[in-house]
């Protein structure tokens, strides 16, 4: 039994001094008392303060409902509007927040004209609205243009007023 308690606390002894010379010999962490830079700061007031300035949530914009665009006969002029502006806006806003969203911009004629023609009218009228939304921001690869021609006509085609109510852009934002 004697020898068993002189060699556990020769253990003990060996193990301690073992440690001291790792810990302060090799690794030199007993050189001197060691220092600590602490600043004093108002944890509670910043918390507070960024909680004001940044909201915790990102409200989630609506997409703007689809915005229809009439032309003259045979022109594929485009005047902007208050009401465009408005839609450029909220549009801005919407494809900015989803990165997978994209512009459609579908051009539409009447029932005169070649079934060609029609098709080529329709999409320079699309183009003309892409032209439009990039020279306002929106990128180019954020936008689909495609035409339609007469085919798929909003209104009747035997009326001077359904005639005028085929002739159009339809802008449509798709997820």
């Amino acid at each position: 039994m004697k020898i068993l308690i002189i060699g556990f606390l020769a253990f003990c002894s060996w193990s301690s001094y073992a440690t001291y010379l790792y810990v302060c010999k090799i690794k030199g962490m007993c050189d001197g008392p060691a220092t600590m830079q602490t600043s004093a700061t108002n944890i509670k007031n910043n918390v507070v303060e960024s909680s004001i300035q940044k909201p915790l949530v990102q409200q989630q914009i609506a997409a703007p409902k689809d915005m229809i665009t009439y032309f003259e006969f045979d022109k594929s002029d485009f005047n902007p509007n208050p009401e465009t502006e408005k839609y450029l806006d909220k549009t801005n806003a919407f494809l900015d927040q989803n990165t997978e969203a994209r512009l459609s911009i579908t051009g539409y004629t009447d029932a005169i004209g070649t079934e060609e023609y029609n098709m080529a009218l329709g999409y320079r009228r699309a183009q003309r609205m892409q032209q439009y939304f990039e020279g306002k921001g929106i990128l180019a690869d954020k936008i689909i243009i495609e035409s339609k021609g007469k085919k798929e006509p909003a209104d009747n085609n035997n009326t001077s007023e359904g005639r005028a109510n085929n002739r159009r852009t339809v802008i449509t934002l798709k997820k």
